[in-house]
């Protein structure tokens, strides 16, 4: 393969269209844009989303809900999710995460355990918070809830 023997893939480069070059091409006259009216001016048209002057859809819809931009969204994990860790276990987001033990979001900021479910074995659970039945089942169970940020 040498430098002056490459060329585009077949079809990739297109010839210009030639408008207004007499009726022949097809294109001649009034070249594709039809009789008069706004789509056959030049600079025509409207921006998209314009409805004629009618207040448009996006106008028309009410605006719903709210996005707290300082709100924090945490790695939610239930008892029940770690009710068959065995004993002994240190469990953190990481190990959430590898275990799949819930669905991991993007910009946690951390888990937060709540106390839905039963906990018979004594494990270790690291998270940025609890509910107050959640802390109060794992250290119940024999285990130790550990905050951290």
């Amino acid at each position: 393969m040498r430098i002056d023997t490459l060329s585009p893939a077949e079809g990739a480069n297109t010839p210009a269209k030639r408008l207004g070059r007499g009726i022949g091409s097809g294109l001649g006259k009034t070249s594709g844009k039809g009789h008069k009216g706004q789509w056959a001016r030049s600079g025509g048209g409207v921006r998209p989303g314009f409805e004629g002057g009618q207040m448009p859809m996006h106008r028309r819809i009410p605006k719903r809900g709210f996005h707290n931009k300082w709100g924090v969204i945490y790695t939610i994990i239930n008892l029940s999710q770690l009710a068959e860790v065995p004993a002994g276990t240190v469990v953190d987001y990481d190990y959430v995460a590898e275990h799949s033990l819930a669905k991991q979001v993007k910009n946690s900021a951390g888990l937060k355990v709540l106390g839905n479910g039963e906990l018979k074995a004594a494990i270790t659970v690291k998270a940025a918070k609890f509910s107050g039945s959640a802390k109060a089942a794992i250290e119940k169970a024999g285990g130790t809830a550990e905050v951290e940020q």
